[in-house]
């Protein structure tokens, strides 16, 4: 999730916890202990400028369960050792401050279509619920409030009214994306059973900003089908449309270390197109057709086969110079399509 609402869950959760004389002191402690799992972008990248490892190595060892725990538990035994202060008068409710602050925020991660390396160092592929988008004020507002009038009302029991009631309908918020993304899950699985495709591989994810609209990906033989649904507007069969991808190549190109990582990563969620030459992958999961956020370029053809080379990032077209009003009319479009169902077509899908 965007860092904001990392900073106040972990705000929010840890001046709950923490006695009611030390809730300023926890609504930092917290706010900084949320951020600190982001923070090994820094890390990794004094160790590497591979764009590959930039992006599969981000929210693995910073964000696992196994690690976060000791971390919570060094930091806290640290300020408890001064044997004064804060941490010292209170040590356990501090302890279950600390940790919580950390481990809820790969948790709250998870709940994006990014994936989160929950259970590093063993190596499943990353969680990825899929439920909520990377950014969503009706997340992150009720939260806000809480830690803003706790702010205001230091030790008394507004505070922690408002702590609790902010924690309670956020979390309420991500149960309803889960009910939101089961209905659309039903809906999808009918249209792609009727296609001949109930087997493919899927997933589903909330657009930008919202849970009332989703887009839901599954792959084909010759490639994969998108199609989106408005729980708000949609009632019929959900409407799938068919894009190619290179699969011979990507097939080819099996054993090259980053089409084996981001394979990983992404769960296979991937499209092969050959540009130039290169062999040029893109996350099917963040992003919009005919542009993904994400697109590495991964290897060379030569004498009809594929060689690795050093990964390259490429940037989506509407980042390009002049370019920018692009977002905004998809971001538009996005909006009228949350409340207007699309017309009706004679073919389902086109799977080709």
């Amino acid at each position: 999730m965007d860092s904001l609402s990392q900073i106040v869950l972990g705000g929010a959760i840890a001046a709950a916890i923490a006695p009611a004389g030390h809730r300023r002191a926890a609504l930092l402690a917290g706010a900084a202990l949320g951020t600190v799992p982001d923070l090994d972008g820094l890390f990794i990248a004094a160790f590497t400028d591979n764009p590959v490892s930039l992006m599969t190595v981000h929210r693995s060892f910073s964000h696992s369960l196994f690690v976060l725990p000791l971390l919570g538990t060094l930091i806290w035994w640290l300020y408890r050792g001064f044997g004064h202060g804060r941490v010292a008068e209170a040590p356990g409710r501090w302890w279950w401050a600390m940790v919580l602050a950390l481990v809820t925020h790969p948790l709250l991660d998870a709940f994006t279509v990014y994936g989160t390396q929950l259970w590093w160092p063993l190596t499943p592929p990353p969680t990825m619920w899929s439920s909520v988008f990377i950014i969503d004020p009706l997340y992150t507002v009720w939260l806000l409030i809480g830690c803003l009038v706790a702010w205001w009302a230091r030790a008394r029991p507004l505070a922690q009214r408002a702590l609790v009631l902010g924690l309670v309908l956020s979390t309420g918020y991500l149960g309803w994306s889960l009910l939101a993304k089961a209905q659309v899950d039903r809906a999808a699985d009918q249209a792609l059973a009727s296609m001949g495709l109930a087997d493919a591989p899927r997933f589903s994810v909330p657009m930008p900003f919202n849970t009332l609209l989703w887009r839901v990906v599954a792959m084909t033989p010759q490639g994969y089908v998108v199609g989106d649904r408005s729980l708000w507007a949609d009632h019929g069969p959900m409407q799938f449309q068919g894009y190619p991808s290179n699969v011979q190549a990507l097939r080819q190109a099996g054993e090259i270390p980053a089409v084996r990582r981001l394979q990983w990563f992404n769960h296979g969620f991937m499209r092969a197109q050959a540009k130039d030459g290169e062999l040029v992958l893109s996350d099917l999961r963040m992003g919009l057709e005919p542009d993904y956020n994400f697109n590495f370029a991964v290897a060379v053809e030569h004498d009809g086969r594929w060689e690795a080379t050093a990964p390259r990032q490429q940037r989506p077209s509407y980042r390009e110079a002049g370019n920018q009003g692009v977002l905004k009319q998809r971001l538009a479009q996005m909006w009228q399509r949350i409340w207007q169902a699309p017309e009706p077509t004679a073919a389902a899908a086109n799977t080709q």
